[in-house]
């Protein structure tokens, strides 16, 4: 059984959101924190955005002020929340536990084009 499974993913132009979520098994959820990562065709896997248990965040540089990561502890779900999208988010989006479970789910893919 998967211990964290994304989704939400889809196609939106450029200045527009989406809302992934990621559904998390309970012991992950309670013990360690949880982060968003993006992979683009081509490139690496690289860290978007990190939530402690305490709820508190971290972004990367190059999604702060738009992208918004949360926790539900009552659904075991860790969202991110994507404000004025822009091509460059185009990716195949992960979650995972940090540190990470040694696995990697399919992901979602968020793709940005006009």
């Amino acid at each position: 059984q998967a211990q964290l499974v994304e989704s939400g993913g889809g196609l939106v132009q450029p200045g527009g959101s989406l809302r992934l979520s990621c559904l998390v098994s309970r012991a992950i959820f309670r013990l360690l924190p949880v982060a968003w990562y993006r992979q683009a065709p081509g490139n690496q896997r690289e860290f978007v955005t990190r939530i402690d248990t305490d709820g508190r965040p971290s972004y990367t540089d190059s999604v702060k002020d738009r992208f918004t990561i949360s926790r539900d502890n009552a659904k075991n779900t860790v969202y991110l929340q994507m404000n004025s999208l822009k091509p460059e988010d185009t990716a195949v989006y992960y979650c995972n536990s940090i540190p990470n479970t040694g696995s990697w789910g399919q992901g979602t893919q968020v793709t940005v084009s006009s």
